[in-house]
């Protein structure tokens, strides 16, 4: 962290502007043969002159500790010509000043107690959001360490003390750490793990989207489906039956759930050569989808045998859906794709994926990976506490409590962990 690093803020394609950020100690200094730096939070127009190139550059300066990374920041509003930055950038780097690697600013930041490692990893979602409800569940998590966290802490700081102190001078003494107290206390904690836990189950379906893959026989409505859900006619829609030769992707927002649909060709034994390939290419769809929509038209007396036996390799994520309810009476899972009266699969996908919970009841809730596993982690070790019974040496109860609080320090980014740090800002931009 003592070298200073510059990386491009903007991507280099030809624009009106192009913005290149400098962070380091003592950046006046460092960079007084390119520039003079301007007065703190004040934009100035500079001439920067360098191996025979000249240009008019917006110029700021952010003193540390009051920046990004808190450390010195400057950042150059060039041109957005990108032979022109990468020419700057070689210069920076004839100065002292090297390439970033991603995400470095931002580790930076979180080194310099700038951020917490939770907001880092929202901003990563924020700045790879492609739907409405991705990035108001980003947002929603850049600010603060959620209250959760630090109620958990304050309600597992006067009983780590307590057992500390048991541990320590138990014997002489006579303190001792009685559990019923001490599980009465905590049972609030338990409560709210597991309400997270529900929560970050469904904020992960919210932030990762949703793999649906439609699939049945030839005209059961699948890409008229695939239409009304995209929001767009991308697939052609005929009564000739096989129309779909090939399988379509595209990525949607749909009742403020993120889609990743796929429309596949009919399932059925056909000669057309070029239909058996599109038939052949839906297998690898159904191995990496996350819910396979069975259509069924509501007049066919029930799902095609062959289609259903195609499909058991796949059972625990197939829903079977009866399309044109328009058109018949029946019973099960009833669409009208053609009408747009899908409220039963909505109701049928938040109550899979997200439990129930609306999509907003998930704002702020973890979701990625990493805080999934620390959440389920949490719940794990404060069970094991509930589960000590009496007689029971200090020395237990006082080594889960530690466990939770080092699980808490994990998960905020204040217990750093080098392999965990790597795979976060992996992630992020060059200039973030």
């Amino acid at each position: 962290m003592s070298q200073p690093i510059c990386a491009p803020a903007t991507p280099l394609f030809p624009g009106a502007v192009a913005v290149v950020r400098v962070s380091g100690p003592a950046l006046a200094v460092l960079l007084q043969p390119l520039v003079k730096l301007p007065a703190a939070r004040r934009a100035s127009l500079r001439t920067l002159a360098w191996d025979g190139f000249q240009e008019q550059a917006l110029v700021l300066f952010f003193p540390a500790p009051a920046s990004y990374t808190g450390e010195d920041v400057a950042e150059f509003h060039l041109h957005g010509n990108p032979l022109l930055v990468r020419r700057f950038l070689e210069h920076l780097g004839r100065l002292g000043i090297r390439l970033a690697e991603p995400g470095e600013f931002t580790r930076r930041a979180l080194l310099n107690g700038k951020q917490t490692l939770l907001s880092a990893e929202a901003l990563r979602d924020a700045i790879g959001a492609a739907t409405d409800t991705q990035l108001r569940q980003a947002q929603a998590r850049c600010g603060a360490v959620p209250a959760w966290v630090e109620a958990a802490r304050g309600a597992l700081s006067p009983w780590m003390a307590r057992a500390e102190a048991a541990v320590d001078y138990g014997e002489e003494e006579g303190i001792g750490l009685d559990l019923d107290p001490m599980r009465i206390d905590l049972g609030g904690l338990r409560r709210t793990f597991h309400v997270e836990q529900k929560r970050a189950e469904a904020a992960r379906w919210l932030r990762d989207g949703l793999r649906i893959a439609l699939v049945g026989r030839p005209n059961a409505g699948k890409s008229t489906l695939f239409n009304t859900l995209a929001g767009e006619d991308r697939a052609i829609v005929t009564e000739v039956p096989g129309t779909t030769r090939d399988v379509l992707e595209v990525r949607a927002e749909w009742a403020d759930l993120p889609l990743y649909l796929f429309d596949t060709a009919g399932l059925r034994h056909t000669e057309d050569p070029v239909e058996r390939l599109g038939v052949a290419r839906v297998a690898a769809v159904l191995e990496k989808a996350d819910l396979i929509l069975h259509l069924v038209p509501a007049m066919d007396p029930g799902p095609d045998p062959d289609i259903l036996e195609r499909l058991s390799p796949y059972e625990g994520k197939v829903l079977v859906v009866r399309n044109q309810a328009d058109l018949a009476g029946g019973e099960g899972l009833r669409i009208s794709a053609a009408t747009g009266d899908l409220s039963a699969l909505e109701g049928a996908l938040k109550e899979r994926f997200l439990g129930g919970l609306a999509p907003d009841a998930c704002l702020g809730a973890l979701a990625t990976e990493r805080q999934r596993a620390l959440l389920d982690e949490l719940v794990l070790q404060l069970e094991l506490l509930f589960q000590l019974q009496e007689p029971c040496p200090p020395e237990l109860p006082a080594s889960v409590l530690q466990g939770l609080w080092t699980l808490l320090a994990r998960l905020t980014g204040e217990d750093r962990a080098e392999t965990a740090l790597d795979q976060v800002f992996s992630g992020f931009c060059l200039g973030k």
